[in-house]
């Protein structure tokens, strides 16, 4: 997501450097960073959630709406005072437009229409009620549930057939749905195609003006085979997108310092992971071209080889 520690890293560290330069970009990329802050325990904390249900006003509900109202706010400075600023730039730029696909791949998530199902989910029809386990009757209550008998009276009988019910009849009309409450902040729509527009512009950027183990260039990728797979449900595309990126980074010939060879480790340890995502326990085995050394994300381990006691020379065994 937009709140991965190398993208805030690069943002602060962006942020910081141009200060005495371009104090006004400067100024918008704090903002944004305070923002991302502000929400990434949010995102984090809504994606544990279930399915979320809009007819309350429940804490999913106001979840929902604050990071939806970050989002927004995130997107209106990078679109208003940063990327203008960054057309000339490289790290900087391909930052700018990641984040910017990070900012709609959030609206995909929470504020989609039609909303994007990340696991099977149990969906009740209108009228009937949750599939919950009911607790066994014991004698004790009253049997709500049995219909009453037809041939037995009812003890308070109307004097009149339309007493007791609304003056002018029943009304044919139902009522109209309960609007969704961050509406009134974006209206809801279909994200999809303009997020998958964004990643593929950061995409292009980023393979043309970042070496293939750059950090920056791989939190592109990461976030880019999480979109195809949870929200265009594009598996094998996701897979796939995450074993050329980790050859690309087998096959760089930059180098690097410590700190960024430690996060290109770790988000190359992501994509290995994407790569086996949805193929259950051994698909780590089956997996087109694993077998390879260029594809590898850890070397392969020996099983272990037990080792015995071997007495000395000349000594009796006492067994």
């Amino acid at each position: 997501m937009a709140s991965s520690e190398v993208d805030m890293k690069f943002l602060g560290n962006f942020a910081r450097n141009i200060q005495i330069d371009q104090p006004l970009l400067s100024q918008s990329l704090f903002q944004i960073l305070g923002n991302i802050t502000m929400f990434s325990e949010k995102v984090i904390r809504a994606r544990k959630l279930r399915r979320l249900d809009t007819t309350r006003d429940t804490k999913s509900v106001d979840l929902y709406c604050r990071i939806i109202w970050y989002t927004r706010e995130c997107l209106k400075i990078l679109e208003e005072y940063v990327l203008p600023m960054v057309v000339k730039t490289g790290e900087l730029k391909v930052l700018a437009h990641k984040l910017r696909a990070s900012f709609f791949h959030l609206f995909v998530l929470f504020h989609n229409h039609p909303p994007i199902t990340l696991k099977a989910a149990v969906n009740t029809p209108p009228g009937l009620k949750s599939p919950r386990v009911t607790k066994p009757d014991k004698g004790k209550g009253i049997d709500r549930g049995s219909p009453s008998d037809p041939f037995r009276p009812s003890s308070v009988q109307p004097t009149h057939p339309l007493e007791g019910g609304p003056v002018g009849g029943i009304p044919s009309t139902t009522p109209p749905p309960l609007e969704f409450a961050p509406n009134f902040l974006v209206p809801a729509a279909d994200f999809r195609p303009i997020a998958l527009q964004y990643f593929q512009e950061a995409t292009a950027l980023a393979d043309n003006l970042l070496w293939g183990s750059h950090p920056l260039r791989l939190s592109v990728k990461v976030e880019y085979t999480a979109f195809l797979y949870d929200c265009l449900h594009e598996r094998e595309r996701s897979r796939h997108l995450a074993k050329q990126t980790i050859s690309e980074v087998y096959n760089a010939k930059e180098g690097m310092d410590d700190q960024m060879f430690e996060e290109a480790a770790q988000l190359v340890g992501i994509l290995g992971k994407m790569m086996r995502r949805g193929l259950g326990a051994g698909g780590s085995g089956s997996t087109p071209g694993a077998g390879s050394s260029g594809n590898r994300t850890t070397p392969p381990r020996r099983a272990p080889v037990p080792e015995f006691a071997v007495p000395s020379p000349g000594m009796a065994n006492p067994i």
